[in-house]
């Protein structure tokens, strides 16, 4: 159970199932010539499919010098030829046995199907099977599985028992004591001093559990959130299943904030404890192995080691009516100003309260918070610098809601958005979509405002579009000296997530320009995603034929089937790859099911590069699913599935 992105809790994949090896051996297709040291190959390819009108690229790496001469063909399922090319020049040399990686064209491939390539010649290699569909078929299951995940994490009374077997769990959150501000060491290892309650008791419980653990974060989870509605904003794709999880996120929220006393919970839950105070050791969060549920059961009493694993603390951002930290602030009225947007045709009173409760957290942002912002106790689980794009999306998202309800506040926080989003382009905090950095999201619907006939800001439309080909540009220069065309640095934690950030800002790029030069880069990052990469694996659970079978995940492992198939933990985005030197210490609890069965790492012989990626229960590294990953894919998944058009923006 990691999560220190450095993420601190380490419940990750394990290893690769024996039918995920069965997998590899099919598809390799190297021959006997592999088998007998000769050239060996693999044909990587989106496992989930192309739509009919996109890039379409598959990648072949080999060990030979070249393979320029090499030809390849596309089969349907009925084995006819029907599509043909030459492959590529290599795009560079992977690792010591995949000295090459060519990149194989399928973008005449337009007829809706099934199919797979097979390279010819001296290297002989054949694909995973991929899909050729419509956008809205393409990408409505995979938005569907997201869905699911999130109902998978679901904490509180309201869980759904279709998702691993859920049962309601920590239901003593529902009376749950405030403690202050948790101090630690300089590692943030151990806590130096007791906890002191300061409040309660509150009712925080629901919401959805952060990753693997079962800790809950305002700041992750209004990320989440957000995004979800940003998702139900842009498309009907995800029904009423992605307006009712939505919901579910914001109404957590809504307990997360008293809008009486106007104070802000942070977390619910300790994740780091390892002190003795005089009374025993403080046991965390991730101190033990088990499903959710277990902790109601605890028999505990104050002092108790356990104490705190059933009777969770909740943390505040600040004292009652003190200014809060602004990256929350920020993105928390952003969240619940995009409720307000959605609500705004049907239930316009509901919308009007959501929009007041914005207003207020908005209106408590420290704005001169210092070099450390709130995000979660100890910092180093979620490490954050930003903060300019949280105010500039709460700013914007208040003013698209109150021109939804024709409240006359819009003018002043247009006018805010532009001042935040001038401060944060001039910052030294860029970044690019994910967690972290909201200011894709800020950018593409600020610029629809501005488009829109509001007043002059600070910020320019040409200045946020601009802003929006920094970010694409850091990323396609990246690309352009990858093998497999990643824009997101895959030696470092959340290689997946950023990488569906960078899509995801693609498209939004097009939509608010209708420049449509990034288009091929968003289709490759997502490719790479579902398994266009070295390792030949899909990053999201149940997508394509190869994933991760072992999430460092306890109700998956405890409660989930271990062999890819049934109820499994479909939908949840993993970190990906990560440095391998990160993989030499995997995390191991009493109580955690062997996952996978067999021993050893078939995906090692694909690591290259200084990246490695293990599907092992225990690698929390790169197998651990997270709330805010599989909201990143799914909002780009709903770009993708949405109608395009220059200034659809989010909308």
């Amino acid at each position: 159970m990691a999560k220190i992105r450095t993420r601190v809790i380490g419940i990750t994949a394990a290893g690769v199932a024996a039918s995920v090896v069965a997998v590899f051996c099919i598809q390799s297709a190297q021959g006997s010539d592999a088998l007998a040291g000769g050239p060996r190959a693999e044909v990587r390819v989106d496992q989930v499919g192309y739509t009919p009108g996109e890039t379409k690229h598959a990648y072949l790496m080999t060990s030979l010098p070249a393979a320029a001469t090499a030809s390849f063909r596309v089969r349907d399922t009925a084995g006819h030829e029907v599509f043909s090319g030459k492959v590529g020049a290599s795009t560079g040399r992977w690792n010591d046995t995949y000295r090459n990686v060519h990149i194989l064209d399928l973008s005449g491939l337009t007829e809706p199907g099934d199919y797979r390539v097979e390279v010819a010649g001296r290297v002989k290699a054949v694909s995973p099977q991929f899909h050729i569909a419509p956008a809205g078929e393409l990408f409505g299951k995979l938005i569907q599985d997201n869905i699911g995940f999130f109902q998978a994490q679901r904490d509180g009374a309201d869980v759904v028992t279709a998702r691993l077997r859920r049962q309601p769990s920590h239901l003593a959150d529902r009376q749950a004591t405030v403690y202050g501000t948790p101090a630690y060491d300089e590692d943030e290892r151990v806590l130096t001093a007791p906890l002191k309650p300061v409040g309660g008791p509150v009712d925080v419980s629901g919401g959805w559990n952060d990753a693997g653990d079962f800790l809950k974060f305002t700041h992750t989870a209004s990320y989440s959130t957000a995004s979800l509605l940003l998702a139900q904003r842009t498309t009907p794709v995800g029904g009423k299943e992605l307006a009712d999880e939505a919901r579910h996120g914001l109404d957590w929220l809504d307990k997360m904030w008293d809008d009486k006393s106007r104070t802000l919970y942070v977390q619910v839950g300790l994740g780091k404890g390892d002190t003795d105070d005089g009374s025993g050791k403080i046991r965390s969060d991730h101190d033990d192995w088990r499903l959710p549920e277990s902790d109601d059961a605890l028999q505990v009493k104050p002092g108790d080691p356990n104490y705190m694993i059933k009777h969770r603390p909740v943390f505040r951002a600040a004292p009652p009516g003190k200014p809060i930290s602004p990256n929350l602030a920020g993105r928390m009225a952003a969240t619940f100003a995009l409720a307000a947007q959605l609500d705004a045709a049907d239930n316009p009173e509901l919308a009007h309260e959501e929009l007041e409760k914005a207003a207020h957290i908005y209106a408590l942002a420290d704005t001169a918070p210092g070099e450390h912002l709130v995000t979660a106790f100890p910092h180093s689980f979620y490490p954050e610098a930003s903060w300019q794009d949280d105010m500039e999306f709460g700013a914007t998202e208040l003013a698209l809601a109150a021109r939804a309800l024709d409240d006359g506040r819009a003018a002043g926080w247009t006018k805010q958005a532009g001042h935040w989003a001038k401060q944060y382009t001039a910052s030294d905090t860029l970044g690019t979509l994910g967690l972290g950095d909201v200011s894709a999201l800020a950018h593409a619907d600020l610029a629809k405002l501005l488009n829109s006939g509001a007043q002059t800001t600070e910020a320019t439309r040409d200045d946020l579009v601009a802003d929006l080909k920094r970010q694409l540009n850091d990323g396609s220069s990246r690309a352009a000296k990858d093998p497999f065309r990643a824009g997101a640095v895959y030696t470092d934690f959340d290689s997946v997530p950023h990488t569906f950030g960078l899509a995801a800002t693609a498209q939004l790029y097009q939509r608010v320009t209708g420049d449509s030069h990034y288009d091929a880069f968003a289709t490759q990052q997502r490719n790479w995603t579902l398994g266009a990469n070295a390792w030949g694996s899909s990053f999201v659970i149940g997508a394509g034929s190869t994933f991760p079978h072992c999430p460092e995940h306890q109700p998956a492992n405890l409660a989930g089937d271990l062999n890819g198939e049934g109820d499994i933990l479909r939908g949840g985005v993993v970190n990906g790859p990560n440095a391998a030197e990160k993989l030499k210490d995997l995390n191991s609890f009493p109580g955690m099911r062997k996952c996978p069965t067999n021993d050893g790492n078939p995906f090692a012989a694909f690591d290259g590069r200084g990246s490695g990626f293990m599907d092992h229960v225990g690698a929390w590294q790169t197998v651990e699913s997270a709330d805010d990953f599989t909201a990143t894919a799914l909002l780009s998944f709903t770009l993708s599935a949405a109608p395009q058009g220059p200034e659809s923006a989010l909308t």
